[in-house]
């Protein structure tokens, strides 16, 4: 699946995007200094270590796979790629439809705010960058950063695998960083964890093509709880 819009760069650079400046793009929108704020919040993963779920590497592993299974696979991906069709075609009533969906997928308040403040940071980055938002006159919702990760996809040009796999990594790379720091996992053991994944991730993207907009929605109780109870946590490094 590559979905490239029609027309013209929003920043007015070139009508056509090469494959090597799509790419430079994926990777100035899924890099780790992308100032939205995703290593702030844990997703449940510092009171999994504070309660002793997590205590190695192995756990961690295990932890962050089921998430790309049945949370990234089955949520964000296929949120992603309609995202990117709805902007091309642009069916901003879709895009609300999606952006509600979404947000309603986070199970927790904590997840929700994860979701929207970093939205919320990457709304004001694209509007410096001057991209157009035709969807903002129907938005009634905080804007899911998903959402509006697709949407720069889509009008940078960047094929949906490679959005697919940028975000994906995206997400892996926060998580791993959180997790050096809480378990703790050494500099070493953090880079196995993100090799280990790179064969994985996939057939992540290949679940994600399976999911169909009325199958969209996961669940992982423990992540849940994880991230309710780290709300009144005694001690926290991440925000809740």
């Amino acid at each position: 699946m590559n979905i490239s819009p029609e027309g013209s760069d929003p920043t007015g650079l070139t009508p056509f995007v090469t494959p090597d400046l799509a790419l430079a793009r994926l990777l100035q929108l899924s890099s780790v200094s992308l100032p939205v704020g995703g290593f702030a919040f844990s997703q449940g993963l510092e009171y999994a270590v504070e309660c002793g779920w997590l205590r190695k590497l192995p756990d961690v592993e295990q932890w962050l796979s089921l998430q790309l299974t049945e949370n990234i696979a089955r949520v964000d991906l296929p949120i992603l790629r309609e995202v990117m069709l709805c902007s091309e075609e642009k069916d901003w009533t879709r895009f609300t439809f999606l952006n509600d969906l979404v947000l309603a997928s986070r199970e927790t308040k904590e997840l929700r705010l994860t979701d929207t403040a970093m939205g919320e940071a990457l709304f004001r980055l694209l509007k410096s960058l001057d991209f157009d938002m035709p969807f903002v006159e129907k938005q009634q919702e905080a804007i899911s950063f998903v959402c509006l990760f697709a949407y720069a996809a889509a009008q940078w040009q960047i094929p949906y695998r490679s959005a697919a796999m940028g975000l994906s990594w995206s997400w892996l790379e926060n998580q791993v960083a959180a997790a050096t720091k809480l378990v703790p996992l050494g500099q070493t053991q953090a880079q196995q964890i993100l090799l280990s994944f790179q064969t994985r991730l996939p057939e992540v993207l290949d679940l994600a093509d399976t999911i169909e907009t009325p199958e969209i929605g996961g669940g992982l109780p423990a992540l849940a709880i994880a991230s309710a109870l780290h709300e009144t946590q005694y001690t926290r490094l991440f925000r809740s």
